[in-house]
């Protein structure tokens, strides 16, 4: 889904912040790879392994590069759960409670900015 958000928006939407004390849509989206990239080799691992993310801010604003991430590190947390020895349950959980707060965070980004919604997340979240 947040693909599908990416996709609909322009490279200069995902720079963009809120006037309250605020990071940008990329920032978000920067913290949601980074998770599943990190998530996924805390699975193969069998334990946290700390936090890091493919993007860099050579990728700031580049909306491609960030559809591309995002479905690079869908991947891999897919990959790592198949091939998981261990229950992956439990990161799972922390990883899909992760994910759903910056969605929330998105949708205030979104509607604070005067973005359109892409129809999965009308009908996802009811908008």
């Amino acid at each position: 889904m947040t693909a599908d958000l990416v996709g609909g928006l322009s490279d200069g939407a995902i720079s963009q912040s809120l006037e309250e004390p605020s990071n940008t849509i990329w920032d978000q989206l920067w913290c949601v790879v980074g998770a599943r990239e990190s998530y996924a080799r805390a699975i193969e691992a069998g334990a946290w392994a700390g936090f890091s993310c493919s993007l860099s801010s050579h990728d700031r604003g580049s909306r491609i590069r960030v559809i591309e991430a995002l479905m690079s590190s869908r991947r891999a947390v897919i990959t790592a759960v198949d091939s998981s020895d261990d229950d992956p349950a439990p990161m799972m959980l922390d990883l899909l409670l992760h994910e759903t707060q910056h969605q929330g965070q998105l949708i205030r980004y979104v509607y604070g900015l005067g973005l359109e919604f892409p129809q999965s997340w009308k009908e996802r979240w009811n908008l």
